[in-house]
């Protein structure tokens, strides 16, 4: 298992099992970041010719819509949806968060992956953490995520509090903590993300291409 990324500082599917949370529109304007998109349910792409540059998605009741120009190629098509998923994923997760929240949305993943067994006294955001997403002081149950996951995907908070979770029930990260987060689907996924933010943080900034 490679080093934790806790400790340092897509196709389109149209047909979808995972219910995804309902929220506002997001946009983008073509030439943004190429991010792996998250299953969020049904996706159906609306191409039009009147759109040159822009994609946009929104939500509309169960099913994810993202408007994409007609000239896109089926490449494109697949990286914006997995792009806007993420945005809206990264907005929602932001919008419905606070730590009474947190400490029930630790409860039910709790249940969810691990029986119930790890029960934290306590589930909060804190913002002093800036070299760890996540920490927690098992004697006392308590778990700490850093303020900087506020606006990242859903699916990446939940990995971070799950992670969080096991070390409530086992110290360290030997093959019996990674063992327990195999119950989760998208560890591999949110590690990725977690590695490529800490990855981006440390390259110069650069302007912005210019754009037509």
């Amino acid at each position: 298992m490679p080093a934790d990324p806790l400790h340092r500082a897509g196709s389109p599917q149209r047909s979808t099992k995972h219910q995804p949370p309902r929220g506002p529109a997001a946009s983008a304007d073509q030439g943004g970041p190429d991010q792996s998109g998250l299953d969020q349910g049904p996706v159906e792409v609306r191409r039009s010719a009147r759109r040159r540059r822009t994609v946009s998605a929104y939500r509309e009741g169960d099913r994810t819509i993202v408007l994409i120009p007609a000239r896109m190629s089926e490449a494109e098509e697949r990286r914006w949806v997995g792009v806007m998923l993420d945005k809206l994923a990264a907005q929602e997760s932001k919008r419905l968060l606070g730590d009474a929240e947190l400490a029930e949305r630790a409860e039910l993943l709790s249940e969810q992956y691990f029986e119930g067994r790890a029960r934290p006294t306590s589930v909060r955001w804190v913002t002093n953490q800036n070299t760890r997403w996540g920490s927690c002081t098992p004697a006392e149950g308590s778990i700490r995520l850093s303020h900087r996951l506020q606006g990242m995907p859903e699916y990446v908070v939940d990995y971070v509090l799950l992670h969080e979770l096991a070390h409530l029930l086992v110290p360290g990260h030997g093959p019996r903590f990674w063992r327990l987060l195999e119950a989760y689907p998208r560890t591999e996924r949110a590690r990725g993300y977690l590695e490529g933010v800490v990855a981006a943080e440390r390259l110069p900034h650069l302007p912005a291409a210019r754009t037509e």
